[in-house]
């Protein structure tokens, strides 16, 4: 395994060279490849991205993908250029969101697809020149890195949004919330009915062992979660020993 320190150091671009590669295949990595890389493989480089572009082109697709609402995604191959996933569209395979994917299961579930859809490439230039197809750069979206920072909740966002938020931020960098100054992380979630007005962040009644937030519409009951410096548990467990009756206000 070679693990250059620049992609565009000489040496590691001799080396590639003198591989004398029929195809460079690319998959998350988070450089441009150079102009005189993508020229060395005499079928040129494929990328495999995980979304149907040119939608959420960017190092994170899966996740913008469900923090969004989007009903579906999928694996696209596409012919690389100098751009940031701007190359010319090869094959693609879509797949559904579901109310359940987090970012990590939808991330494995796109994984095996991508094999698959890598595989089918590779058979079809082998038969004979692939037909590409030009993105429409006008529809292109962008999916940007995330920070620790992102992954803070907004209570005044609604409730299916917020639910959509957690699952797209789990596992990495994780929804969280403040309790005064104590860190909440919320790993799963559900919208919930509201009765009566309460600001967002809000802890509302609810059912015993419940703790439903109200929310910019509706409300959202929590399901899992953990404290500062304790583990991942179902919200009965926690709340038995962290009280927070209705009131408590979440920031």
């Amino acid at each position: 395994m070679i693990q250059p320190l620049s992609i565009g150091a000489n040496d590691f671009i001799a080396h590639l060279a003198g591989l004398k590669s029929d195809i460079f295949v690319v998959v998350a990595f988070g450089h441009i490849l150079p102009k005189t890389l993508l020229e060395l493989p005499r079928f040129g480089a494929i990328n495999l991205h995980a979304s149907l572009l040119p939608k959420y082109r960017g190092p994170a697709p899966i996740q913008w993908a469900i923090i969004n609402g989007e009903m579906e995604t999928g694996v696209t191959a596409i012919c690389m250029d100098e751009g940031l996933d701007t190359g010319d569209i090869l094959r693609f395979e879509k797949v559904e969101i579901t109310p359940e994917d987090t970012s990590a299961i939808l991330h494995d579930r796109l994984s095996e697809l991508s094999a698959t859809l890598l595989i089918r490439t590779l058979n079809d230039l082998e038969a004979g020149p692939l037909k590409s197809v030009p993105q429409d750069h006008t529809r292109a979206t962008y999916a940007p890195l995330l920070k620790k920072s992102d992954g803070r909740m907004d209570w005044n966002m609604p409730a299916e949004k917020l639910e959509a938020f957690i699952r797209g931020m789990t596992p990495w960098p994780g929804a969280f919330t403040f309790h005064g100054n104590k860190r909440l992380k919320i790993f799963k979630a559900i919208p919930a009915l509201m009765k009566g007005e309460e600001p967002p962040g809000t802890v509302i009644q609810g059912f015993y062992g419940e703790l439903r937030i109200a929310t910019g519409k509706g409300a959202l009951s929590v399901l899992e979660i953990q404290g500062e410096s304790g583990k991942r548990l179902p919200i009965k467990d926690f709340l038995r020993g962290y009280e927070l009756p209705p009131g408590t206000v979440f920031s």
